[in-house]
């Protein structure tokens, strides 16, 4: 499975990578642990294997743990796992001789492991996900009860488990238990997998692909749905349309890329400036709007101020050359009013901003400079 999943999986991003390599670390650790079951006991080459295969196994879970914080939408917090499969290898080998010791410490820590990451998986996700996570709880946790119940019988009924192969219940048990967390695991890495290639799917659909800003069709759902808030908690809104001044000189005189690169800079002063609750897209071409929600003209003068101020700042810095805008405010008038027609009282008062010598921004209500 180890080697079929990158295989079938293809080209994955980085929680794929980490979920792939936790799986391919779990295997080469089982493999290292069962020839370690046939060499000479207690010898240089038993430890070391042994040794080896509980670091492989304990980084792969570290590994496995930063996948799914990933795919939960959470930044990568492992090192609490990750210094405890420290802890457990540097344990595990200047313990190794004795076996009591080396058993408990090995599945105990292991079991702790499996619990952190249980904690992690039951925590609420910050984006959509699956029930995927929901099977991996179930076998993660019933393979934390076996584990946990070997480390108890190694450390304190050793003579119930005098070796790795002892006929007892609990290998019975932990047989039947890893053949399923292998197969459930791997049903919910597909699955994890797919959900984020729906997500990404998603967000290509409504993210425009050169400026990460919202495209057309996702800010006007957007906005339909902010213009009802509005009216219905009785706040007020504006319509900022905004349009790069020069675009196509720029296009001429210093190439698409630099032209490319000025839209993604703009589009990313847009975001710097915006408060909670803002929208901004990419309407079209060199053409940006931004839907301003609880916001009176004076903030909307303010937010314009704010761009302005950023873009004298960075914009030299970054693109080399000065980068200005000329633009159109347009409030919400009425409870009748609409998104289109708040539009298209900004793009007037744009283009009016463009023929009264660009860098300006106007309001298309009653047609003031600002």
């Amino acid at each position: 499975m180890a080697v079929a999943l990158p295989y079938f999986m293809g080209q994955v991003n980085r929680a794929a990578r980490y979920a792939q390599a936790g799986m391919g670390l779990h295997t080469v650790g089982w493999i290292l642990l069962l020839i370690a079951c046939v060499v000479t006991p207690f010898s240089l080459l038993d430890r070391t294997l042994s040794t080896l295969s509980m670091a492989a196994i304990a980084g792969g879970m570290a590994f496995n743990a930063a996948a799914f914080d990933l795919w939960c939408g959470r930044a990568v917090k492992v090192r609490a796992s990750v210094i405890v499969a420290v802890l457990l290898t540097v344990g595990y080998c200047i313990g190794y001789n004795s076996y009591p010791f080396r058993v408990g410490w090995a599945n105990g820590l292991l079991a702790l492991q499996i619990a952190m990451v249980v904690v992690s998986l039951c925590r609420r996700p910050q984006v959509r996900v699956g029930r995927w996570r929901w099977l991996l709880v179930i076998s993660l946790l019933a393979q934390m009860v076996v584990t946990g119940w070997r480390g108890v019988l190694g450390a304190f009924y050793t003579e119930q488990f005098p070796n790795f192969f002892a006929p007892h219940m609990v290998n019975m048990v932990f047989s039947l238990v890893s053949n399923i967390t292998v197969m459930l695991s791997l049903a919910a890495l597909l699955l994890a997998h797919r959900d984020e290639a729906a997500r990404e799917l998603e967000r290509l659909a409504t993210v425009d692909g050169l400026t990460g800003a919202l495209n057309r069709r996702a800010w006007l759902a957007q906005a339909g749905s902010d213009l009802a808030m509005s009216v219905r908690y009785r706040q007020p809104m504006g319509v900022l349309m905004l349009d790069l001044d020069h675009f196509k000189q720029i296009n001429d005189t210093r190439g698409h890329a630099v032209g490319d690169l000025a839209l993604q800079k703009f589009a990313k002063a847009m975001r710097a400036v915006s408060r909670a609750g803002d929208q901004c897209c990419r309407y079209g071409g060199e053409e940006f709007c931004v839907l301003l929600n609880r916001a009176d003209t004076a903030a909307v003068q303010a937010y314009d101020q704010r761009l302005r101020d950023w873009l004298r700042q960075h914009a030299p810095k970054k693109l080399g050359f000065e980068l200005s805008y000329s633009a159109g405010i347009a409030m919400r008038l009425s409870d009748d009013d609409t998104i289109e027609a708040m539009l298209q009282r900004a793009d007037a008062a744009m283009y009016t901003a463009k023929q009264q010598g660009r860098g300006v921004t106007l309001t298309g209500d009653v047609c003031e400079l600002v």
